[in-house]
C-alpha cells in the first residue's frame, strides 16, 4: 500500500513527520509512503535515519497551506494548488496512492478533501470521525467538527457511515448507536435530535440502543452520533479533562515521597491510563463520505502520531473500506 503524506503539515513539520514515515515503514511490512513536500528539507530529515528507501519516495513541492492563514479554507486551497497538501490527496484521487495523511490546517484539508476526492454518491454530507478509547475497547464518534449544523438525515447517515467503520476498521461485528443527547429518554433534546431519533429507530441498518448521554457513552456504545458543533466539543473537552487528570496526578505524586514510591508501585496502572488517554495512539481522524482515504492528524502531532495515522490509512486501504462503504450507500439510495 502506498500511502502519501503531508511532510510540510504540521506543528513540527517536517522533523516529526519524517522520523513517522520511517518509524510506520519498519513497523507495517506492505507499507510505502510518498513524502510530499520540500525536497531537500525533507532529505535531511531522512538523512538521520537507516531505512530501507525503497519504501519512500520523495515528491516535492516548495508551496504549502500554513497552519494560519487569512484566507478562507477553499479559498487558500484553490490558490495554492500545488501545497504539499494537495498534492497528496491529488495522488489519492488518482490512483498512485491509497490514502493521504496530514497533520496540517483542519479547514483547509477539509476543504481539500471535498473538492480533490469528492463525496460518495449518495452521501449528503462527510463527517469527521475519530476513535475514543472505551471500556469495550474503542469506539467510533462522528461528526467531531465537519458539519456545525445539521438535519436529521445527515445524522442518520453518520450513524450508518459510522457503523461501517466500527465494523470494518474496530472488527466489532454488531456495533451499538447512539444518538448524543442530554438525557436517554425519546423524547429529551431539541427539534433536530427528536427527530433524528425517530429517523434512527425505524433505521433497520444500525443497531440504534436510543439516547445516549456523554457520561456513558464510554461504556454504552460503540458508535456515538452527534452533529458536528457538538461534537467538536465533546471531543476539545475530552481532551481537555485527560490532560487535566495526568496533570493533577503528576503534581499529586510530587508532593510527597511516600506518594512517589506508591506510584512507582502502580506504575503499570498508570501507563495503561496513559497509553488509554494518548490521543496520538489513535492515529487521526478520517473525513467519512469522500472518495478516498484522507486521515487528519492533530496540527500538534509527533512521530508516533504520524507512525499511528499512517498505520491507520493503511488498515483503511487494506480493507478496501471506501468501496465498502460505497456499497452500503447505494443500497440505501
Amino acid at each position: 500500500m502506498k500511502i502519501a503524506l503531508d511532510a510540510m503539515g504540521g506543528d513540527f513539520a517536517p522533523l516529526e513527520t519524517v522520523k513517522g514515515a520511517v518509524e510506520a515503514i519498519e513497523q507495517i511490512p506492505n507499507l510505502e509512503v510518498v513524502l510530499v513536500g520540500h525536497k531537500d528539507k525533507i532529505e535531511a530529515e531522512l538523512k538521520k535515519y537507516k531505512y530501507n528507501s525503497k519504501k519512500i519516495e520523495i515528491i516535492h513541492t516548495e508551496e504549502m497551506i500554513l497552519m494560519k492563514e487569512e484566507l478562507p479554507p477553499a479559498t487558500i486551497v484553490r490558490k495554492k494548488k500545488n501545497a504539499s497538501m494537495n498534492i497528496a490527496l491529488n495522488l489519492v484521487k488518482d490512483g498512485y496512492c491509497q490514502g493521504s495523511v496530514s497533520a496540517g490546517n483542519t479547514g483547509a484539508l477539509l476543504s481539500a478533501s471535498q473538492i480533490i476526492l469528492k463525496r460518495i454518491k449518495g452521501v449528503l454530507r462527510p463527517a469527521i470521525t475519530t476513535v475514543f478509547p472505551s471500556k469495550s475497547g474503542n469506539m467510533v464518534m462522528l461528526d467531531v467538527g465537519a458539519n456545525a449544523d445539521c438535519k436529521a438525515e445527515y445524522l442518520n447517515q453518520f450513524a450508518i457511515m459510522g457503523s461501517e467503520f466500527s465494523r470494518l476498521i474496530l472488527d466489532i461485528k454488531n456495533p451499538r448507536v447512539g444518538l448524543m443527547n442530554i438525557g436517554e429518554e425519546p423524547g429529551k433534546g431539541n427539534e433536530l435530535v427528536k427527530e433524528t431519533y425517530d429517523l434512527m429507530r425505524e433505521n433497520k441498518d444500525i443497531n440504534f440502543v436510543g439516547n445516549v448521554e456523554t457520561r456513558d457513552m464510554f461504556e454504552n456504545v460503540d458508535v456515538m452520533v452527534a452533529d458536528g458543533f457538538t461534537g467538536n466539543i465533546v471531543l476539545k473537552t475530552s481532551e481537555g479533562v485527560a490532560k487535566f487528570m495526568v496533570d493533577i496526578l503528576k503534581e499529586g505524586i510530587k508532593a510527597k515521597l511516600i506518594r512517589k514510591i506508591a506510584a512507582l508501585i502502580l506504575k503499570p496502572v498508570f501507563n495503561i491510563l496513559k497509553n488509554k488517554l494518548d490521543s496520538s495512539a489513535y492515529g487521526g481522524a478520517i473525513f467519512l463520505g469522500l472518495n478516498g482515504i484522507s486521515i487528519k492528524a492533530h496540527g500538534n502531532s509527533n512521530a508516533r502520531a504520524i507512525k499511528n495515522a499512517l498505520k491507520v490509512a493503511n488498515k483503511f486501504a487494506e480493507r478496501n473500506f471506501v468501496e465498502e462503504l460505497k456499497r452500503v450507500i447505494q443500497r440505501e439510495a
